[in-house]
């Protein structure tokens, strides 16, 4: 191993213990620092540059010679040299960071996944409605696709905040704004089955106000609705991505794609900002090109 190498690989070692102490950061993240900080040691040694004696004009060639790579990939290499170099400064081993004054690659924003209406049908109809838990899961997955909401606004619901006779849930959402969304009859159907004749039995002698408890008389975490989530799927047959918003964003995107206003769903889904809910605009324009470009004889 060459002089400079050696040199390197000792920074990038400290650095990294540093960062290990300091913010606790995980194995994974530590990995991929470690991953993206060799590669540019490497690189180092190649041109025959030192790390720490690097200028801005060092780093533009080496994040020049990465060309073809994605933009994300490109932005987490100078995020990992920015906190290399803001190290280095703090520990007064250089004066100055050369990476201030280098602009990050625009990331174009990555649109949500979501369902399409008959892989929505199938998860839907994937618990099995003859036990206690497949009952209550099967009102979690209707009013989650009815309403749109959060999954932690789902888990957090309480008894008093559902009005059946109204068909209205009650929602205090981020920022601890309240909204009422409307629950449409499908799920107002489900989730009387659900009161009349699961509820009751998965509390058993419990006493808790949460809407949808779990067999314990608990409150159901989201990392425990997400696995629920992620095994209908497998049980429906769809073979995408599953994230615990699935359904929310299935809500917006079918609305929008039947001709609800932006506005409303924006109120629907209680963003504070409508650039927000513009991403789900962008869902649906690419819907369209997609069934052009597959039904138009030119497409």
């Amino acid at each position: 191993m060459s002089p400079t190498l050696t040199d390197s690989k000792n920074h990038i070692d400290r650095f990294l213990d540093t960062l290990w102490m300091e913010r606790g950061v995980s194995d994974n993240t530590l990995a991929a620092y470690r991953s993206d900080l060799q590669q540019y040691a490497l690189w180092l040694d190649k041109n025959k540059f030192e790390m720490a004696n690097a200028q801005e004009g060092h780093l533009r060639s080496y994040l020049s010679s990465m060309k073809g790579r994605t933009a994300r990939t490109m932005a987490r290499h100078l995020s990992s040299l920015r906190s290399l170099y803001g190290y280095f400064v703090r520990e007064g081993i250089m004066k100055y960071d050369p990476s201030t004054r280098i602009e990050a690659p625009k990331l174009g924003r990555q649109l949500p996944k979501f369902l399409t209406e008959v892989e929505v049908e199938a998860l839907l109809n994937a618990p099995d409605t003859g036990t206690a838990l497949g009952l209550r899961d099967r009102a979690m997955l209707e009013i989650l696709y009815a309403t749109g909401l959060r999954v932690t606004e789902l888990i957090g619901l309480q008894s008093g905040q559902v009005n059946l006779r109204q068909g209205v849930v009650r929602v205090l959402g981020k920022g601890n704004k309240e909204r009422l969304v409307p629950l449409g009859e499908e799920s107002i159907e489900w989730l009387d089955r659900y009161l009349q004749d699961a509820r009751s039995e998965l509390l058993k002698e419990s006493i808790c106000d949460t809407l949808f408890p779990t067999r314990r008389g608990s409150v159901m975490s989201r990392q425990a609705f997400w696995y629920l989530i992620k095994r209908y799927a497998v049980i429906a047959g769809i073979n995408k991505t599953i994230s615990p918003h699935i359904l929310r964003h299935a809500f917006a995107t079918h609305l929008l794609n039947h001709g609800a206003d932006l506005r409303v769903v924006q109120m629907l889904l209680g963003h504070s900002d409508i650039s927000t809910t513009q991403i789900y605009t962008h869902i649906a324009q690419e819907r369209l090109k997609n069934l052009h470009a597959e039904h138009h004889p030119r497409g």
